[in-house]
């Protein structure tokens, strides 16, 4: 079990890091929130500072909220129905007030008072620290969405007025050969068990009966996903699910996200920059039906999430993280010594499971178990996270979701297939 002082230092290290993501930023880049699926740069920042006033300190004895007039418990309520009522999330940006300085002053005083309580000679209760952990981990998932609706917004800017955010360029390296690795067929524990951190939803640990199956030793590159845009990929509606084909000429597809098309060749926009495209690096910001679509053509299929975890459990979690500042996906500069290759960061790779309820999952009781069984619905689970992942976020049984339209996120995919 943590210490309490292991837990005060990584509430600091996380409250720390968010505010370094966001000191690169222009005052208005703050303020902008790009679509419905986005929110502004300020609202992240006070949002996770509300998560710790109203699940720690305001049910605290003495604690003294820093709005009085109770505005911020509405602005800054993302989804918790049974905390209250919520401001219109497509809303979020169109409010100037509070100001993004009166959000870093919010901020401190939250601080100031839960560093007190993690300090107080008298200890929080146990279920107050495993509120705590919750919310730390909540903040690091704000901390990638921070980096990834920016990107969108800074999309949306014409090209010669269009910020580059701080970022690493790696060096040169090249994609690892696609080779297909065999598993048996096998009943496997999957899930999370232990006393380590994890979410509601990677609970209980269960077993499955996972049929024999081949998973591609690397995720599917920029490259191979050209070849497939190449082959009519966006003009043939055999290859996609009648939503996805559907989306496709709703939304006009011709490429993933961020791929611009120039007179040299394709270019991707990356928040350090538009740069051409690299062919050996992970393809990103596809959708679920662009990720399928791209399987069906290669003849292959999307694995599941008990194949996924099979192959990841053991391995190390290391990879491309937001820490490592390249906020892209890299080139593999030399092979891991595993069999798999960059099954942790770079990118979240879609899976063709749904996102449900593990047998036996009940949610929490009170609000917080509104934070993940709600949206067990019309989404889909990625698992891996990416380069905007903070690294001590992620875990093998890690289940993110997102509707399979979406293509914002930092999302692509490997491949499986059935063994022979």
């Amino acid at each position: 079990m943590e210490t309490l002082s292991s837990i005060r230092e990584q509430y600091l290290r996380t409250r720390r890091f968010t505010e370094q993501l966001a000191r690169p930023l222009a005052t208005e880049d703050y303020v902008v929130q790009a679509m419905p699926d986005c929110s502004p740069v300020k609202w992240h920042l006070a949002h996770t500072a509300w998560f710790f006033e109203t699940f720690v300190l305001a049910v605290s004895e003495g604690y003294r909220r820093f709005d009085q007039s109770g505005c911020y418990e509405r602005l800054f309520n993302s989804y918790y129905n049974q905390v209250g009522p919520q401001f219109p999330r497509p809303e979020r940006g169109l409010l100037p007030r509070p100001t993004v300085s009166e959000i870093y002053r919010y901020r401190q005083h939250v601080d100031r008072h839960l560093l007190e309580m993690l300090e107080s000679p008298q200890l929080p209760a146990e279920n107050t620290l495993a509120i705590i952990r919750i919310g730390i981990h909540h903040e690091q998932q704000h901390q990638e969405l921070i980096l990834t609706d920016l990107k969108y917004l800074y999309s949306l800017i014409p090209a010669g007025l269009r910020p580059a955010y701080p970022a690493r360029f790696p060096a040169a390296g090249n994609s690892a050969r696609l080779e297909w690795i065999d598993f048996a067929e096998d009943i496997r524990w999957l899930g999370h068990e232990g006393p380590e951190f994890a979410f509601d939803n990677e609970t209980p640990r269960h077993r499955l009966l996972v049929s024999r199956f081949q998973l591609a030793s690397r995720p599917v590159t920029s490259g191979e996903y050209l070849a497939f845009m190449e082959d009519g990929a966006y003009r043939r509606p055999e290859l996609w699910l009648s939503d996805g084909w559907n989306t496709v000429r709703q939304q006009g597809w011709q490429a993933p996200l961020y791929w611009e098309r120039a007179e040299t060749g394709w270019r991707i926009m990356t928040l350090g920059g538009v740069r051409d495209l690299i062919p050996d690096e992970p393809v990103c910001h596809v959708s679920f039906f662009e990720a399928d679509a791209y399987a069906r053509w290669a003849g292959a299929r999307l694995p599941s999430e008990a194949e996924w975890e099979s192959a990841a459990r053991d391995l190390p979690l290391c990879g491309n993280f937001a820490e490592q500042g390249y906020l892209h996906p890299v080139e593999a500069a030399e092979r891991s010594g595993h069999a798999f290759d960059k099954m942790f960061g770079d990118v979240w790779e879609w899976t063709a499971s749904p996102y449900l309820a593990y047998p036996g999952y009940h949610p929490p009781p009170g609000a917080l178990g509104e934070y993940n069984g709600k949206f067990m619905n019309g989404q889909y689970v990625l698992r891996g996270g990416s380069c905007f992942t903070p690294q001590s976020h992620i875990r093998a049984t890690y289940r993110n979701f997102f509707q399979p339209d979406k293509r914002w996120q930092m999302t692509g995919f490997r491949l499986a297939r059935d063994a022979k």
